[in-house]
């Protein structure tokens, strides 16, 4: 499971003045708010009506994802962000407010393999209609509908205005936002492969993109089940990467460029460059224990070098000076030794960039 915070936004479908939609969203994201905390879920409400989307008015198709107008990527931006969705909807005669459709109708990508839920409210029907109207889109745009809902009948629950209180409605709509972040999880390897910039890695079903700060956690763990070994090794514990807080991996992470490998949403390892005056520097080049001997490091190692800038000259990195396996690993890529052992306890390795390797 994703050690992020899942974003799900509820989305306000209702835009007539004096409308259920404000009522229903209060009630759901009060009712929720306890659970979605202990679950790590952050909610945001989003009023459709607030968005000022005109019926559609680009003029390439959404899954060219080229937007011309500025609200079409603001809207992109929000929902690309997201990890889920809950509709709050009423029923227009059997059918889903033209909002809704036209806010789907914006986007491509953005949508794709995200869990979407629903909690409906009407008369005869309760918005189950409208939900089913919503449904033959939300798939076509490869959004997950959900089994679990909640459908609110106006006449038994609503009150003056307000919704009366009902224990079974509650607990429907935790069960809602329980089924949403469990699909949520369960999909997020499919969204990642989706991603700008995300490529196939070195082992089957694998992929490698550019690590971010929003990768900290991940990072983190990563870290401390890696250094480990070298700690042991060198016997030190005075190895950074076991000791960085979530705050500094975060830090480094928008300087550094980092790759990582992932698998079913598992990170399996990375490795970090920059350049310093004319050399290149790689580092924390790391991959889980039980993967080892797969040639991962060596993958990483290689696309890490790969990125050199046209003004380096060498290729510099460092290890612990008793991590011979490490050391092996260097001078069978063609690293020399440039210091074995230094005051710091680490060892420092040295490669020149050849113009055939630019």
């Amino acid at each position: 499971m994703s050690t992020k915070p899942t974003r799900v936004l509820v989305l306000m479908c209702s835009t007539r003045p004096g409308a259920l939609g404000p009522v229903v969203t209060q009630w759901l994201t009060e009712t929720v708010a306890s659970r979605a905390a202990a679950l790590g879920v952050e909610l945001v409400p989003v009023a459709l009506g607030d968005l000022n989307l005109p019926f559609l008015d680009e003029e390439e198709h959404p899954s060219s994802g080229v937007y011309q107008q500025e609200h079409t990527r603001r809207w992109s931006a929000i929902v690309d962000a997201a990890d889920g969705f809950i509709v709050v909807t009423p029923e227009y005669n059997y059918g889903m407010p033209a909002t809704l459709k036209n806010a789907l109708d914006y986007l491509s990508r953005e949508w794709a393999w995200k869990p979407i839920g629903f909690v409906s409210y009407g008369h005869t029907s309760a918005g189950t209609r409208s939900v089913q109207h919503a449904k033959q889109v939300v798939t076509t745009l490869r959004l997950v509908p959900l089994g679990a809902t909640v459908a609110i009948r106006i006449g038994d629950a609503v009150e003056n205005g307000r919704l009366l209180p009902d224990a079974t409605r509650d607990t429907a709509g935790v069960g809602l936002l329980d089924e949403l972040v469990r699909v949520a999880h369960a999909l997020r390897p499919l969204r990642e492969t989706g991603r700008a910039g995300t490529l196939s890695g070195p082992l089957p079903g694998s992929y490698t993109r550019r690590l971010t700060p929003d990768d900290a956690p991940e990072v983190t763990v990563l870290q401390r089940c890696c250094w480990m070994d070298e700690a042991v090794v060198n016997g030190t514990l005075a190895i950074p990467a076991l000791h960085e807080s979530l705050e500094e991996v975060r830090d480094w992470l928008e300087t550094w460029h980092v790759t990582g490998i992932w698998l079913d949403g598992r990170l399996l390892g990375m490795a970090r460059a920059r350049r310093d005056g004319t050399d290149w520097h790689v580092g924390r080049l790391a991959v889980v224990p039980d993967l080892r001997g797969r040639g991962l490091g060596r993958w990483l190692l290689r696309t890490a070098e790969t990125g050199a800038e046209p003004e380096c000259r060498r290729v510099l990195l460092s290890t612990g000076a008793k991590s011979l396996r490490n050391i092996d690993l260097y001078h069978s890529e063609g690293y020399q030794s440039d210091s074995l052992d230094r005051p710091d306890g680490t060892a420092r390795l040295t490669k020149d960039i050849s113009v055939r390797q630019r």
